[in-house]
């Protein structure tokens, strides 16, 4: 039997004042207050959503925010793990997205050892950055917050944390990943989120990217399937 870890996303909401980054050089900096999406990814039993919008038979969902300004760039910062290994795996993840729609989403990555993953609104630094790391809570994937603007609904900065201290991540495309994530599938399916797709819950549509759940070795997902691209494409064109 094969063996799944359960994914809970659990979406918060938070209405926060008005964010002027550290960084005044960035392109994305908005006039308005920002809210953030989070995005929480358990090993824990059960599949659950808390918040958000319901289950759509469709096998997507729109968070209802996106990109107005692109294309978009984005940092790596690989922490523990090789530089060829992870930039590869996350770039390959950016343009799987990329390659289904017509509006060139990305324009490249920056390596920087010193970027963060933003989950305040003090630290939002309106940079897009995939980090390695920590964190507190035993059994979370990887965590995803996505920081939009309240009135325009505009997304300005999304960021994504890997959990090192829980999982270990790998290139599972010829097996032997027995106890290890797939990075270049778990890249994938966060940076759905950070294109403006939910996770999907409903058994029937457990092929799809954003498919709330992961388990170890699975590369099926590294490929956007029929639903995942139509998301994308009523958000960004065909």
């Amino acid at each position: 039997m094969r063996k799944f870890i359960s994914v809970l996303a659990i979406i918060t909401l938070l209405l926060l004042p008005s964010v002027l980054a550290n960084n005044s050089d960035n392109s994305n900096r908005p006039t308005e207050p920002l809210d953030k999406i989070q995005f929480i990814h358990y090993k824990d039993g059960t599949v659950k959503q808390i918040g958000g919008p319901a289950t759509s038979p469709t096998c997507y969902k729109l968070l209802g925010v996106k990109w107005k300004s692109l294309p978009q760039s984005y940092v790596i910062n690989p922490g523990i793990y090789s530089l060829s290994f992870v930039t590869s795996a996350i770039s390959a993840s950016a343009n799987e997205w990329d390659s289904h729609t017509s509006t060139t989403l990305y324009s490249g990555y920056t390596v920087d050892y010193s970027a963060t993953w933003d989950d305040s609104p003090s630290n939002v630094d309106y940079k897009n950055e995939y980090v390695f790391g920590s964190y507190p809570d035993s059994g979370v994937i990887a965590v995803t917050n996505v920081w939009y603007t309240r009135f325009s609904r505009q997304i300005v900065d999304y960021d994504v944390l890997f959990n090192t201290a829980s999982y270990t991540f790998a290139d599972c495309s010829s097996g032997g990943c027995s106890s290890a994530m797939d990075l270049q599938e778990i890249a994938t399916h966060e940076t759905g989120h950070g294109l403006g797709l939910a996770d999907i819950y409903s058994t029937s549509c457990s092929y799809v990217t954003m498919y709330g759940y992961a388990s170890y070795g699975e590369t099926l997902k590294r490929d956007l399937a029929g639903p995942d691209i139509t998301g994308l494409q009523k958000m960004y064109g065909a």
